[in-house]
């Protein structure tokens, strides 16, 4: 049994903007310390036979300047790796392209704390209706995933464990939790607090499949 309470407050979750050359753009970010070395955390990062295992298979030339595949989601391209401690691609998606950045940095105890920023341009009204939650979940899980890797033992040690995981009442409450961390960062943001709570009632809605009230409201 994954003990969901641990993991969710093992994770630090900010939610900030950027001003690019080609407009604003939103950031996302989580940060949480391994009980592993900085070397350990860079190889599960960064080769493809170990991120099969935590996260999804990924295909193609995992090197600088090379294109990668991950099964059934993103594609792009290796913008900068500076081993052991820092990676960035491009995340491409559903026509959109965004960036995503992995920084990695000792610790104490032997420690290795990572770090990983999402940076992308947000349709206005998608962001309105989602919040960050909607891709933050998303990694909250990723996050869960390399826990549970790089610790051992683990009760999620593949992908499709994974799924059926996230598919269960743990997994719901999981990301209902999670989305509720969403929602806080995003009020910490300095966001309307009313149309943060919208927005992660409704991402929280849509990870979960709750069922609608009796009344007919969701």
């Amino acid at each position: 049994m994954i003990d969901v309470a641990t993991q969710i407050n093992a994770v630090a979750r900010t939610v900030g903007s950027r001003t690019l050359e080609d407009g604003e753009a939103k950031t996302v970010l989580v940060r949480q310390t391994y009980d592993a070395t900085l070397e350990d955390v860079w190889d599960a990062c960064t080769k493809g036979d170990r991120i099969a295992r935590w996260f999804l298979p990924v295909k193609g030339d995992l090197r600088l300047g090379g294109r990668y595949q991950i099964e059934g989601n993103a594609e792009g391209e290796v913008l900068d790796c500076e081993p052991p401690r820092r990676l960035r691609v491009t995340w491409e998606y559903a026509g959109d392209i965004s960036w995503v950045e992995v920084r990695l940095a000792s610790a104490a105890y032997g420690q290795t704390s990572f770090e990983l920023e999402h940076t992308a341009h947000v349709d206005a009204a998608r962001w309105e209706e989602f919040g960050p939650g909607a891709v933050g979940i998303g990694w909250d899980m990723t996050l869960l995933g390399l826990a549970q890797h790089l610790h051992g033992g683990g009760e999620i040690s593949s992908p499709e464990e994974g799924a059926l995981w996230a598919a269960s009442d743990e997994g719901r409450d999981f990301m209902a939790r999670s989305g509720e961390r969403w929602h806080d960062a995003q009020v910490a943001a300095g966001e309307d607090p009313a149309a943060a709570r919208a927005a992660a009632d409704r991402t929280i809605a849509a990870y979960t499949a709750a069922p609608p009230s009796e009344d007919g409201q969701g």
